[in-house]
């Protein structure tokens, strides 16, 4: 299970200084973010795992609904084994099959291959990543730097607008998206480095509304109206891994 850390600090920062930067934001909660628009490029368009692997730079059952074909090959792949799949299998289930994190010998073929390769590929395609080999002692290893900053620069900015700006205090009133990357770069582990070139009372603000928002019951948030129930799903697989 992932956790949100504080940075350390040379002044206590008290309940006041979240306050102070409520007060300056909560007047943009009442905004109905279904539609955000954050600069978006029109040219660029990246998966949600894109955006999980260039961020980190530096139980209910799975029925299938629509097996119709997205475009992503991971994610097809990932329906194929879905649909061919009986009985049916919880969403922990399929993340540690399809990440590999659990050896079963008899679904082995579930696994999906080298996806974090796969995944930077894609933005070596797009632009947004390079390949480069590095000698580490006697082995040459394959790197990929980002060389699009700028598409980065977006997304960081974009997650900390969520929780500071656009912050609207109600996961059912977020956009999905927005809080499928949330919840999928904590589960991740990079969303200290997404936060980490707020100022300090910014940084405390944003650490403590993504802390409150992991940490909300996802079989509760799961059932509200107009809730994305897999969204739920995964955080609570990933929080009893």
């Amino acid at each position: 299970m992932t956790t949100l850390t504080h940075r350390a600090r040379r002044t206590e920062v008290g309940k006041s200084s979240e306050k102070k930067v409520e007060s300056e934001e909560d007047t943009n909660q009442d905004r109905c973010p279904d539609h955000e628009d954050f600069g978006d490029s029109k040219d660029i368009r990246l998966t949600l795992m894109e955006e999980v692997l260039l961020l980190g730079l530096k139980d209910k059952e799975v029925l299938l609904k629509s097996d119709s074909p997205t475009g992503d090959v991971l994610l097809d792949e990932t329906l194929k084994h879905i649909k061919a799949t009986e009985p049916t299998e919880t969403v922990q289930t399929w993340i540690e099959l399809l990440t590999g994190e659990t050896w079963n010998p008899f679904k082995l073929q579930y696994q999906l291959r080298n996806v974090r390769e796969r995944i930077a590929k894609n933005l070596v395609e797009k632009g947004i990543l390079t390949t480069e080999k590095q000698n580490f002692l006697l082995f040459d290893m394959t790197t990929h730097p980002v060389t699009n900053t700028t598409e980065k620069q977006r997304l960081v900015k974009k997650l900390q607008d969520s929780v500071l700006e656009r912050w609207v205090n109600d996961p059912q009133r977020m956009d999905k998206r927005t809080l499928a990357l949330l919840v999928l770069a904590h589960s991740s582990d990079v969303l200290e480095n997404v936060f980490s070139s707020l100022t300090d009372d910014k940084y405390d603000v944003a650490m403590n509304r993504a802390k409150d928002l992991v940490e909300l019951d996802p079989e509760v948030e799961g059932t509200k109206h107009s809730a994305t129930e897999m969204i739920w799903a995964v955080l609570a697989a990933f929080n009893k891994s």
